[in-house]
């Protein structure tokens, strides 16, 4: 790489060439303050030359030998800067959803001039791990052409899923909905319609499913009257069935709808049934999750929770969740014993200090209460009862008078801000971020994931962790993108084991879905991410992000990295990467505010070694593809 720079110069008069070994310079008029840089052939070390010269005609000399992708410094801080919906169909070819996409390469970034402000480091032979394909995952996801490509994990959960009956499809809305039972998940009394339809979906597109398995106690009767049950005298007898874990009895694939019972060992049954090629590969894979967010269940079902007009009935204690924990994964279990169970499904930091403020807490961590209760219930059955320890995260952090970063839906520049660097709170013991968790209850940084995984280590080994529902905001923004692009990075290098992203609203989310396709379909081909984690560091962990992996169906022939520039203008860095073996080819794929597809962009020289430099266009994604 060859830069010059000079007041004046001009831009006919220039000749300069450079090879891998020599320098020539021939042609080049007098030119006082004229610099010249050289990068030697190993791609780290560099010579300034500086030529004190005299006379020159005006213009500036700039001469490219690595491509770079355009740089466009756009920042969304106002409704009017904020991207167009991607146009699927203008001038493409491929396959997304059901339109049709070949990324367009975008012209070199002219930023030689830049100095490197950000170096990137990869060790393939260090911190080696595979990467769970149930990481990229949705909720209640149709797979059509209005969600992300590769997707590999979906769930069905949510507050209904607490009072579905499954033997007629009769649900209750809680207090998202009147408290009102109703047909919402299936008008039709086929016993097991809607997660039937919901898991063959999956399976057809390769993906694993979640299905929620109500441990609350009562589950909907009927699908109306509309309206709060309350109006009906003696609701609970009336307009709702007993839920039980057992049956203790043989199981029907045609269950009593009339026995006001409904038991969900019969229904793990069923499922079993229906899918009995459930487990024979990653991509059919069937896990049950124990309830949704039972710290919650007071309020968001009040009417199952003893308050007949109100809107908050009996809290949860930690006794009570435990004996229906262990009694309900004992069951399933005994049915399908090779099923992964996931619980508690807890929403909110408070839920995992304290299960929401319980009666019984007693200062007790909950988590660390939960996992020594399991391992404890371990030892007594001779099994283990629940698999991954599940969590749901909607970041707090907040900006006055905006809101918070996942909720809100004003565009403000400084909730932008808040929501890039928001998911270093996932594993960042050093950032701070503004919310109340950090500000008035630990004062110090959350770390989440490592915390989660230390408790396991000392409470309940082998417990996997996930995070199945979870939103950063900005669903039709790059700052959106920036965030789940990390969120998704941070998911694979600290080796979560499924996360589940729960959108919010009917507004577009295009770029969270492009930034979703940058590890699951990144091409025409459908390229994926490698599954195998390797070792990836930024020197500005506030400015940038990075993660590696190699393909282990190339034999490690095939490196991905992803590289993330959360600043609001171009940044050059530098990637210096040790591997067994040199690599020959790299190709580029970008996400920027210009469109929320990835696309292609100019390749990088990679023939001198396995270092070279990348300009990363403005608050940008990158993936680069290393090939041998």
């Amino acid at each position: 790489m060859l830069i010059l720079s000079g007041e004046n110069f001009e831009k006919k008069e220039r000749c300069v060439r450079i090879s891998k070994e020599k320098l020539r310079i021939s042609n080049i008029l007098p030119q006082k303050g004229l610099n010249i840089m050289l990068r030697f052939p190993n791609g780290l070390t560099y010579l300034l030359l500086v030529l004190l010269l005299n006379g020159c005609k005006t213009g500036n000399f700039h001469e490219e030998t690595v491509g770079h992708g355009s740089q466009k410094n756009v920042v969304n801080n106002s409704e009017a800067a904020k991207p167009e919906k991607k146009d699927t169909n203008a001038d493409k070819t491929g396959t997304v959803g059901n339109s049709t996409v070949s990324p367009k390469p975008d012209a070199p970034v002219a930023s030689d001039t830049i100095a490197v402000e950000v170096n990137f480091t990869i060790d393939s032979g260090s911190g080696k791990h595979l990467i769970s394909p149930y990481v990229y995952g949705l909720n209640e996801l149709k797979f059509d052409s209005t969600g992300p490509r590769g997707i590999r994990f979906v769930r069905q959960g949510g507050n209904r899923l607490s009072a579905y009956n499954w033997e007629n499809n009769a649900s209750n809305s809680g207090s998202d909905w009147y408290n009102q039972n109703d047909g919402m998940l299936g008008n039709t009394n086929t016993p097991g319609n809607y997660p039937v339809d919901f898991v063959k979906t999956a399976f057809s597109h390769s993906a694993a499913a979640l299905i929620t398995v109500p441990m609350i106690g009562y589950v909907a009767a009927d699908k109306g009257p509309k309206g709060d049950v309350n109006n009906t005298p003696d609701y609970l007898s009336k307009r709702f069935h007993i839920s039980k874990a057992k049956k203790g009895a043989s199981f029907s694939m045609t269950p009593n709808q009339n026995d006001r019972f409904v038991y969900q060992d019969e229904f793990v049954h069923f499922m079993e049934k229906m899918f009995p090629d459930a487990r024979s590969t990653p991509a059919t894979e069937l896990f049950y999750s124990l309830d949704n967010e039972p710290a919650l269940w007071a309020t968001t079902h009040p009417r199952l929770r003893g308050e007949e007009k109100g809107r908050s009935g009996k809290q949860v204690t930690y006794a009570e969740l435990m004996k229906k924990t262990i009694e309900y994964a004992s069951a399933i279990k005994k049915v399908a014993p090779d099923a992964k169970i996931f619980g508690p499904a807890l929403y909110g930091y408070t839920a995992f200090v304290n299960l929401q403020n319980a009666p019984d807490a007693n200062g007790r961590d909950f988590i660390e209460f939960y996992l020594q209760q399991l391992a404890k219930a371990e030892k007594e059955k001779g099994l283990r009862l629940v698999d991954v320890l599940d969590v749901h995260w909607y970041p707090e952090v907040s900006v006055p008078g905006v809101g918070r970063i996942h909720s809100s839906k004003k565009a403000d520049p400084q909730l932008e801000k808040e929501r890039i660097q928001a998911p270093r709170s996932l594993w960042d013991k050093n950032y701070m971020e503004k919310s109340w968790i950090t500000q008035n209850y630990l004062h110090n940084p959350i770390a989440l994931l490592p915390d989660l995984q230390d408790k396991i280590d000392t409470y309940y080994p082998g417990t996997r962790i996930a995070i199945t529902e979870y939103q950063y905001g900005g669903g039709n923004d790059m700052s959106g993108a920036i965030a789940q692009a990390d969120v998704l990075g941070i998911f694979g290098r600290e080796n979560l084991f499924a996360a589940t992203l729960w959108k919010m609203g009917k507004a577009p989310q295009d770029f969270l879905w492009g930034a979703f396709e940058m590890f699951t379909s990144y091409n025409p081909k459908g390229d994926k991410f490698g599954d195998l984690s390797v070792d990836a560091k930024s020197s500005d962990v506030e400015k940038s992000s990075i993660y590696a992996a190699l393909d282990t169906t190339t034999g490690g022939k095939r490196m991905t990295v992803i590289l993330i520039n959360k600043a609001e203008t171009a940044v050059r860095a530098g990637v210096s990467i040790v591997h067994d073996e040199k690599f020959s080819s790299a190709d580029v794929y970008q996400l920027t505010s210009a469109d929320s597809n990835p696309r292609k962009a100019a390749s990088i020289d990679v023939s001198n070694g396995n270092a070279f430099e990348y300009g990363m266009p403005a608050r940008s994604i990158s993936l680069i593809e290393l090939n041998i």
